[in-house]
Order: C-alpha cells, then structure tokens, then sequence
C-alpha cells in the first residue's frame, strides 16, 4: 500500500531541526523520507519539502507551497507548508493524491490559467498570503536592477507602487480579499528603476482548500507614441520599434520559459536526476540565456541606431550603480571563481545619465570582465573624478588585448578570437552608442598578458 493511501484528510506534521534533521514525524512523512534513502533522525531526504524547509528557515517566513514526491511506482502530489519555529522548521503536509509516475495527469483548472501568465509573462512572481514575495524569476533580476533574493521575504509593495484603475480600484487588493484570480493591475517599480508593468496573478490554493498566495506574472507596458512636449519635439519612446516588440513577443517568452525548466531541473527541485541528466539541462539554459541575450542585443541595436534615440539624463549616482551591477553578477562571478572587488558602500559618485542604459553598459563591461579573468582571479570595479567626468574603471585579469585590437572589439559583431565562448559581438558596440548617446565615453587599455582596463565616464553631476 502506498504512503498516500495511508495518510489522513488531517495534515500530517513534522519538525526539522536548524541542521534540516527530521526529528519528529508523522508515519507518512516518515514512510516517504525512508523511501527516499533516509534514516530516521536524518536530514530529511525528500528533496522538494527539503528545498521549501530551506527557502523557509532561509527568509523567516511562512512559506506554502505544491511539491511532489516519490511513493514507490507513484507520485504523490503534496501542498506543503513549512513555518520556521526556533532554530527548525515545523511541516504541515496536506493532499497526498497519488498518481503513475510521469503520467500526463490533465492540468487542474488554475494550473492552466498559471501557464497562460506565464507564456505572456516577461517574468513571474510568487507570494504568501500576506503578499510577502516567495519566489522571483530569473528574468525578474534584469528588470528591477537588483539581486532578487534581495526582496524574498519582503512584502510586494517594496517591489511594486500599485495604481488605480479608471474605476478607482486595486484589483490586487480586491482579489486577495476574495482569494480569487485578477489581471489588469498597473503597478510602477520602486527603488529608483524605471519602468511600468501589468500584474496578472492565479492564487495559490493549499491541501485543505485554503487560500496561500498568489503565483503572478508580470508584463511590460510599452510605452505608446508620447504626446508632443511643451518645446513641441515629442519625446523618444523607450521601447524599440515594431520589429522589437516582434522579435520579443515571439521569442522573450518562450526562452524564458526554457530556461526556467531547465534551471529547475538542473536544480533538481522535483526530486534527483542522474548526472548526465542535470548537465543536459545546464547546457538547454546556458544556450537559452545566450539566445536571450542576443535577443535584447538585437532590440537594443535597432533602438539605438534610430536617428531620434535620446536616452534621459537624469541624476545618477554611478558608485551605486556600480554595486548594483556587481550584485546581479555576483552569482556568475561565484561560479566562475571569480572575484568581484567594487565600490564600498559608503562612496559616491553624482553625476548625469540614464539609470538604465548605466546599468545595462556596466554589466556589459563587468560582465566581459568575469568572462576573461581565469578561475582564482579578480576583477576590481573603481570609481574616479576625472575634471568635470565622473568615471567608472573596470579592470581584468585575462589574457590581454592587443593594441591593433583595441578598437576593433567597439565594432559592430566584432570578437577577437571566434572560437571563444561569449556574447554576441554586439555588447561593446552598443555599450560605447550609449554611453556616447549620454554625452560619455568607453575606453580600453590593456597589453596581452596583462589584462584589460576599461573606462566608463559621464558628465559629473555638480551637488548643490
């Protein structure tokens, strides 16, 4: 008889210890941590309730969540609600409805609604039922300029400024007082990132019926054709023409969608893989995340080259957008071995740019960084007044660039060695168009075997 069978409508309880040990356990939880390779007083050996028991201890809240686990020939579909309590994490487990394993069980009413978020989705989001964020997705981290684990924990509003609609409602508000589905929610990011999203969100719905959340998505509003400004010179859109809202309604999706199952897998949150296995998702993703790239490469270039292209100029502090920068690749930079030396947090820098397009060029250049600098190495991120420039040097520990190269790597589709894994060809040039577009520079100096120093500037903001 299989553990799902055995269980009761109650939920069944356990308790981990702050080292993830199952030290108390009702008999089905018990029953499927042995199946899993577990022995009793253990870290507890099912993977998924072992990861949300994690995520929880972790951001110091309650988190509930759909997992499934293995029961023999069947899988067992679970909602699992894992609550820090002192050093541990208290589970309550409701569900357990078994099925084959790998069957292709038709997709329950709000799971499908969930799919359909997602493939229109620009990136997706999670929260409890007090709207506290539980999960961010990777493509969340280029559109709000900062690490998303950042925000795990904190309530939605820290990432988001809600606004009314044409009624004067928040169907937001009105949903989560209702436990029931909305879309439609204009809402403005904080923290100093420009752009305006629609929120569409599907609540989460637990073992025993009650409501848990929301899993919700988030898509761009492109901005429509401005209305003319005082000085009659109608502002420049942000977004890029027909053909990139094209080239992002047929390809940013799917990608994203891609990655995020691969990363999942490779993850091996619905349970262990074999090693071959995990490696082919890491691979489906790193291709994924390339063709991502050349994508907002390929919208960026078609942006940037219109004659009416004006990014804003508006003041920015370059210090901190340095750090920024060097938080969002703090992960790449990990796993390269890598190290990222930047800017302290207490330094400065004003001057006048786009917030935006400075953060997209100081990616670009410490991402190049990371790239070329070998395992072990270091890439130092350093902020510098040069007369009336404010400037931001980015230097390498790789192998260097030779002098008739040096301003061949700015052109369009340039790489030095083609056989090198890397970008597109695309990112210098584009960074040194909009770096000059705001009234700045990039320039390089380096030697083979010495590495690559390069120069970011701005016009320095004078502080009145």
């Amino acid at each position: 008889m299989t553990v799902a069978a055995e269980s009761e409508a109650a939920p069944v309880v356990g308790r981990l210890d702050g080292e993830g040990r199952l030290i108390a356990a009702d008999p089905p939880l018990a029953a499927l941590h042995e199946q899993a390779g577990g022995r009793e007083g253990g870290i507890l050996a099912v993977p998924q309730i072992a990861a949300l028991a994690r995520l929880a201890r972790r951001l110091g809240i309650t988190i509930s969540r759909a997992a499934i686990a293995a029961d023999g020939d069947h899988d067992v579909d679970l909602w699992v609600r894992a609550a820090p309590e002192g050093e541990g994490v208290a589970l309550a487990i409701t569900g357990w409805s078994g099925r084959p394993a790998r069957s292709a069980a038709p997709a329950a009413p709000l799971e499908r609604e969930a799919d359909f978020l997602r493939a229109s989705a620009d990136w997706m989001w999670e929260t409890d039922d007090t709207l506290r964020l539980t999960s961010l997705s990777p493509g969340a981290a280029a559109a709000i300029g900062r690490n998303p684990a950042e925000l795990l924990g904190k309530q939605l509003t820290r990432l988001f400024r809600f606004r009314e609609n044409e009624d004067g409602a928040l169907p937001i508000l009105s949903a989560l007082a209702e436990h029931k589905s909305f879309d439609s929610q204009v809402a403005e990011l904080r923290g100093g990132r420009r752009g305006r999203y629609t929120l569409s969100g599907v609540p989460l719905i637990d073992g025993m019926g009650r409501f848990a959340g929301f899993r919700g998505a988030a898509a761009a509003i492109r901005a429509e054709a401005a209305a003319p400004a005082n000085d009659g010179i109608a502002p420049v859109r942000r977004d890029s023409s027909a053909f990139g809202e094209r080239l992002d309604q047929a390809l940013r999706a799917p990608l994203a969608h891609i990655i995020d199952n691969a990363e999942r897998l490779r993850a091996q949150a619905d349970g262990p893989l074999r090693r071959d296995y995990t490696g082919y998702a890491a691979d489906i993703a790193a291709a994924g995340r390339h063709l991502l790239s050349l994508v907002d490469d390929l919208v960026d270039l078609q942006a940037i080259e219109r004659p009416d292209f004006r990014p804003e100029a508006e003041a920015i502090d370059l210090a901190d957008i340095a750090r920024r920068a060097a938080g969002l690749l703090a992960v790449r930079a990990a796993d390269s071995g890598v190290a990222i030396d930047g800017p302290g947090v207490d330094e400065s820098l004003p001057a006048t740019g786009d917030f935006t397009r400075t953060l997209q060029i100081l990616v670009n250049l410490i991402g190049n960084a990371i790239r070329y600098t070998p395992e072990g190495g270091q890439v130092w991120v350093r902020t510098e007044q040069e007369g009336d420039l404010a400037a931001i040097i980015v230097a390498d520990q790789g192998k260097g660039i030779a002098e008739e190269d040096q301003e061949r790597i700015f052109d369009k589709f340039e790489r030095i060695d083609q056989n090198e894994p890397g970008g597109t060809g695309l990112g210098l040039y584009i960074a040194r168009r909009l770096a000059r577009a705001m009234q700045g520079e990039i320039a390089v100096d380096s030697a083979p075997g010495q590495g690559a120093r390069f120069t970011f500037t701005l016009p320095l903001r004078k502080e009145t």
